[in-house]
């Protein structure tokens, strides 16, 4: 028996074996693809009796009234009792599921009067019942011992893979810190595929996973690539990011070796156009499926919005350890009336209902802190908080030379030095193609069109902003933790 189960079905079906020895009846209760009907069909072997599944529900159902659910059952629990010792039974809870929850069927909850009686036939008799299915049901596990296969370990990736493609000297113990809660069934489809490559590595198996069974919900296609390098003036933000996020989600290694996990929440403020959403762009690119975004098209309020964010989250658990990106959290957060997402929130960043919510970073962008409710952002929750805020002079020099290589010629008469040696709060002398009207610097304009100079003895002076709205191509906003500047109060741009 133990050449054929898992080591986390091997316990369940030990159990089992136990509590049919000194009980009538027995529960095992698991999600899908965790081998609920493999253990359950190796009872049968061991003890022998009678197996039952949904298929021989459903063909007894067949000239049956369809309101006859419960009384369906029954019956055939009853007559398969009294032909043998021994009843398994497998998937149960597909029945359950059409009676016991559905507020359109009549006779809600009244499949646990035909449980209830079974059960104490079976008590009764000193028969022995033995029910698998991915929920508990009350009238047995009230009668009985309840079990259940919980999230498979390094072992029992090393036993499944190797049954299904024999030793090839994988790297389990990083296959599973890659991806921790893989089930049976995704793990078989994985070796059936690559059962054929002679010079199978643990990078391919990997990255077999990370291309098939593990989804972000971001559309990289769609994402404008984009390096943290990329952002100038803010070397002390990126060093954060690299260092307590990105680390230990690409270097499993060392995550392992030191037990290393990325933040639990991250905040990230700033004014507009400091690079927040850069920040998450640049990381979606980086981390691939291991990070998910929630931004304006979760519609606070609309009745998808919470099934929505909870299908984020337990994706996000299932490629743990992941990164939760919300965008502009203060917006949903600053009419005082988001409070269900603002508790959902706080469990998770707590962290008390599972190791893989442990692993999930919550990060999240803000431009006016205020709106944000108090204990969310307290220290605990918020282990990491970052400032995005205006470039110095040398970065602006930095960005400016960087948009000035791409443009075309001539640019001779351009001062480059003209640019970082402006005040700080001057507006900007290039034109982002945003608005007409004249406002603070702010580090979102480095994608200008410079106009050609006329003549070498003529110095240069910046273009009015167009009235053209911005592209979806513009480049990424920039910035680092400085005040917000201000324009004097009566002075314009361009003068």
């Amino acid at each position: 028996m133990s050449n054929t189960l898992c080591p986390r079905q091997q316990s369940s079906f030990d159990g089992i074996q136990r509590a049919l020895d000194i009980s009538g009846i027995a529960l095992l209760t698991c999600d899908d693809g965790r081998g609920r009907s493999t253990v359950a069909r190796k009872v049968h072997e061991a003890r022998g009796g009678r197996f039952l599944g949904i298929r021989e529900f459903v063909d007894a159902m067949e000239g049956a009234h369809p309101l006859a659910l419960e009384e369906t059952l029954h019956g055939l629990l009853m007559r398969a009792l009294a032909e043998t010792d021994l009843l398994v039974v497998d998937d149960l809870h597909l029945v359950n599921d059409a009676v016991c929850c559905n507020f359109n069927y009549p006779r809600s909850d009244y499949i646990k009067a035909p449980l209830t009686a079974v059960a104490s036939y079976v008590l009764e008799t000193g028969k022995k019942l033995m029910v698998a299915g991915s929920e508990s049901l009350e009238p047995l596990q009230v009668r009985g011992y309840a079990f259940g296969i919980d999230d498979f370990r390094v072992e029992d990736y090393r036993f499944l893979c190797d049954v299904l493609l024999g030793e090839r000297g994988l790297n389990f113990e990083k296959i599973h810190r890659f991806a921790p809660r893989l089930n049976a069934h995704q793990l078989k489809s994985a070796c059936t595929w690559l059962s054929g490559d002679t010079a199978l590595t643990t990078e391919r198996f990997i990255e077999y996973l990370r291309s098939q069974r593990m989804t972000s919900n971001v559309d990289l296609t769609e994402v404008e690539q984009v390096d943290l390098r990329d952002l100038k003036g803010v070397d002390d933000v990126i060093e954060s990011l690299e260092a307590q996020i990105v680390l230990p989600l690409e270097n499993d290694a060392l995550a392992s070796r030191y037990g290393l996990r990325p933040r639990r929440g991250v905040l990230l403020v700033g004014p507009p156009g400091t690079g927040k959403t850069t920040v998450g762009r640049a990381l979606s690119h980086r981390l691939k499926s291991k990070f998910f975004l929630i931004d304006g098209t979760f519609i606070s309020g609309t009745q998808n919005f919470y099934g929505s964010v909870n299908r984020i989250f337990e994706a996000a658990k299932d490629n743990s350890p992941a990164v939760i990106f919300i965008d502009d959290s203060d917006v949903i957060f600053e009419n005082n009336d988001e409070t269900g997402l603002y508790r959902y929130l706080l469990t998770m960043l707590d962290g008390i209902e599972s190791e893989s919510q442990a692993q999930v970073c919550i990060m999240m962008t803000a431009m006016n802190v205020s709106s944000l409710p108090p204990a969310l952002i307290r220290s605990g929750r918020i282990e990491l908080w970052l400032e995005m805020g205006l470039p110095d002079a040398d970065a602006r020099r930095e960005i400016l030379q960087t948009r000035v290589k791409a443009l075309p010629e001539p640019l001779d008469g351009v001062d480059l030095e003209a640019w970082p040696r402006l005040p700080e709060g001057s507006p900007a002398p290039i034109s982002s193609g945003w608005s007409t009207t004249p406002r603070p610097c702010s580090p979102t304009i480095w994608h200008a069109r410079l106009r050609p100079v006329r003549s070498s003895s003529t110095s240069w002076r910046p273009p009015r902003a167009s009235a053209r709205t911005r592209s979806a191509t513009s480049p990424p906003k920039h910035g680092r933790a400085t005040a917000i500047p201000t324009v004097p109060p009566g002075s314009t741009w361009p003068p």
